[in-house]
């Protein structure tokens, strides 16, 4: 999507706060003894409160309303049975729309006891995050992006899982540009003003690619290591990026 009026954003910035906020309330909520089908319960409850569809859900037929990631599972976990246990490292993925406007968030979040390597790696991919967001801009290129957070894995001894990108967004789940590389790319394309992304490195200890479980849904890191991913969504200006995916 590329934004041409005052009401797209702030349409945008609208559905951004809700899946934000339902984001942290889930992480919020989690606990010991916990299912992941109850997490996502949660989820589904406070996105239909504020009038919002689950994206994955309406979109691709996915069993859940919230993707749910589980320690070796890195990304598209579905709610299930799974208990939540002192220790876990737990990916959230919230995406939904409202009115025709998408948004996409996650993060990773530890259950305590944390151990300080999986303390900094959370820490570190929070900012491989924020060092791609900052090179989104009008008239930037894309590979700026996953060249930045390239830079920054390899000086911190980190990898980057090469086949889940960002995307982009905005009246669909996903959309043009549909592959913006998180890791290093000669890729020539350049980012124009209005257009609307995430940007989600998934930062490892090892991991170098994405692999589908049994389920037809679940990916697993290959090499298996300890994954990360932060995720919001964003607007590009002659600025630098919006972050829509904020909970207001």
């Amino acid at each position: 999507m590329t934004i041409t009026h005052q009401d797209d954003l702030d349409s945008l910035r609208h559905i951004g706060a809700i899946v934000a906020r339902t984001m942290q309330a889930m992480a919020k909520a989690m606990e010991p003894g916990m299912t992941t089908r109850e997490l996502d319960g949660i989820g589904r409850t406070l996105l239909e409160r504020e009038g919002a569809t689950p994206a994955p859900e309406a979109t691709y037929d996915f069993p859940g309303a919230t993707c749910i990631s589980v320690n070796e599972e890195i990304a598209h976990g579905i709610p299930g049975d799974r208990i939540l246990k002192a220790g876990d490292l737990v990916n959230i993925d919230v995406s939904a729309s409202k009115a025709g406007y998408f948004a996409d968030t996650g993060a990773s979040f530890r259950m305590a006891p944390v151990r300080p390597s999986l303390d900094r790696l959370c820490r570190d991919g929070k900012r491989a995050m924020q060092i791609g967001i900052a090179q989104v801009g009008h008239g930037k290129p894309l590979a700026g992006i996953g060249n930045a957070v390239g830079r920054f894995a390899q000086a911190n001894g980190y990898t980057l899982i090469r086949n889940l990108a960002s995307h982009g967004v905005g009246r669909a789940l996903h959309e043009d540009p549909e592959e913006v590389p998180t890791w290093p790319t000669q890729d020539r394309r350049r980012i124009h003003r209005g257009l609307v992304l995430t940007v989600e490195p998934f930062l490892s200890k090892g991991g170098i690619w994405a692999t589908e479980g049994d389920d037809g849904w679940t990916l697993y890191s290959k090499p298996a290591a300890p994954v990360v991913q932060y995720e919001h969504t964003v607007v590009a200006t002659d600025r630098g990026a919006v972050i829509v995916t904020l909970p207001g």
